[in-house]
């Protein structure tokens, strides 16, 4: 590539080259390898999730993310604290840059997508950083003893470094999980997380409040278990006057979530396995054929993932500028009601554009508060509640469409690459010319279309979702995401354990 075309991000691509990175294997890494790094990736996730920051006073952390910390894949107090947020952000900030031309590389050729994810490594860095010293210096407070061992400012610099030091290190275990195991490690962290959420949310027996006897103000946290002790222990005039409310709609975890989780598994199993098949010939061997599948879902889980992210950021940037001491004082920004206002010691929005923006908690959320707008804790009107449903899904819906078109584009799921592949393989389509050219055309009438209607229903069913409930608290976009990992994750074994038994067909999958 001549150098006067080459973008400015080659003059970066040294000092990024230099960061800690996993190298690539040098040739195939046999199946049994790539499931054993996966299981020690997730055995040192969950270590690294159950390991508290040292120096925090846990009593009186906030958790910014609450309300997304199952999609961010992370835990409050812990060397996961940030969870997958930095490398979701950096990813987005890299793909608008590439998808708008305000970056130019082509990620079609070798050496463009090399810079492309060595700058991706210095990004996340900036990330991290941007995102706990925020964090630290406002909602991560240190313990009284750890202060005074060694002062106010190196508590935070210490606090500061354990996150960013578990954030890398998450960032490296999804470099080995993409280039030593199975699948996308960022995938693998979510789906092990919203499994851990729904577990606990459906067998929970433990008592609501903590250390109070089990009673029907405080019964088992699980759904199953809750629903066994209410009709174990209710009497008829009690089920009917308020055991079946206490079931079906009380938080948390109640029946009516459990149902909408096991809806979003069946809709989303159902969806994935839709897709168009396009016949293949090869061009040498005759008789030899196959086909191309393009699913329904063809931009997969990733697009909910980047919306996700993009709103927990706002989320987290609105609470600063209301309730922190020094962005508060910002003009316009600083305590704008409008942007987003929170009530104290919470950290989801009470009102504003990020009470707009943000994902209702099932159906006691908003669609009680519509039918019945003195119920207690409401402070909305019934079109205020109804104007938010409106505007979450629209956001969602039209956000997962901008986010899958970049998708495709950015890691070779395009028209053209997809032809490129194709045609590597020694494959064509049964009367056409063996030209990638013509490939492409064939295949411009269904990608970009499956594109915009893959991005829009995965952000549906992940809005629906949100309305509906669910249990253990892991969020619609969560179970929507888990479901897809799962069936994408026993996809790839079986694509790997096909390689295994005929290496012939690793060069059509773009193995080694």
């Amino acid at each position: 590539m001549a150098e006067e075309t080459r973008s400015l991000l080659y003059k970066v691509k040294p000092i990024s080259d230099r960061l800690p990175a996993v190298k690539r294997p040098e040739g195939h890494v046999h199946f049994r390898t790539k499931m054993l790094w996966v299981l020690v990736v997730l055995v040192v996730y969950f270590v690294m999730a159950n390991v508290s920051v040292y120096g925090l006073d846990q009593a009186k952390a906030l958790d910014l993310f609450a309300q997304y910390r199952t999609i961010m894949a992370g835990a409050s107090g812990t060397l996961m604290q940030l969870g997958i947020g930095p490398i979701v952000t950096a990813s987005i900030i890299m793909q608008l840059f590439v998808g708008a031309k305000i970056i130019k590389l082509d990620l079609t050729n070798k050496e463009d997508k090399g810079c492309y994810q060595s700058v991706l490594k210095l990004l996340v860095i900036v990330m991290i950083l941007f995102e706990s010293v925020p964090q630290v210096f406002g909602y991560l407070v240190p313990s009284s003893s750890f202060q005074g061992a060694v002062g106010l400012g190196g508590a935070r610099a210490l606090i500061i470094l354990q996150i960013a030091l578990g954030s890398y290190v998450l960032f490296l275990m999804d470099e080995v999980v993409s280039k030593w195991g199975i699948g996308s490690g960022i995938s693998l962290f979510i789906a092990a997380g919203v499994a851990q959420a729904l577990f606990t949310g459906t067998l929970n027996w433990n008592p609501i409040t903590s250390g109070a006897d089990y009673s029907l103000s405080n019964p088992p946290a699980g759904t199953i278990p809750k629903v066994i002790y209410i009709l174990a222990t209710c009497t008829p005039a009690q089920l009917s006057s308020q055991g079946y409310e206490i079931m079906f709609l009380s938080q948390p975890n109640p029946v009516i979530a459990l149902l909408g989780t096991l809806l979003i598994f069946l809709v989303v199993a159902y969806l994935e396995s839709t897709r168009i098949e396009l016949p293949l010939s090869h061009g040498n061997a005759r008789g030899a054929r196959g086909r191309y599948p393009i699913k329904l879902i063809y931009a997969s889980n990733i697009p909910v993932i980047l919306m996700s992210a993009l709103l927990a950021n706002i989320s987290m940037f609105a609470l600063l500028f209301y309730s922190n001491d020094l962005l508060s004082g910002i003009p316009l920004l600083g305590s704008n009601s409008y942007i987003g206002y929170f009530e104290e010691s919470s950290t989801q929005a009470a009102g504003g554009l990020a009470w707009y923006l943000s994902a209702p908690s099932g159906i006691t959320d908003w669609l009680v508060p519509i039918l019945n707008p003195s119920v207690s804790g409401n402070i909305h009107s019934p079109l205020m509640n109804l104007m938010r449903v409106v505007i979450y899904v629209s956001v969602m819906i039209l956000g997962s469409v901008l986010f899958a078109k970049f998708w495709v584009e950015t890691t070779n799921l395009g028209p053209r690459a997809v032809a490129a592949q194709i045609q590597k393989s020694g494959m064509q389509i049964p009367g056409f010319r063996r030209d990638p050219r013509v490939l492409e055309r064939v295949l411009e009438r269904y990608i970009p279309a499956v594109t915009v209607m893959s991005g829009a229903i995965v952000g549906a069913l992940a809005a629906f979702a949100d309305l509906v409930g669910t249990t253990g608290n892991a969020s619609g976009t969560g179970v929507l995401l888990t479901v897809g990992i799962l069936i994408h994750f026993y996809e790839a074994m079986g694509k790997e354990q096909m390689m295994e038994m005929n290496p012939v067909l690793r060069g059509f999958f773009g193995g080694e």
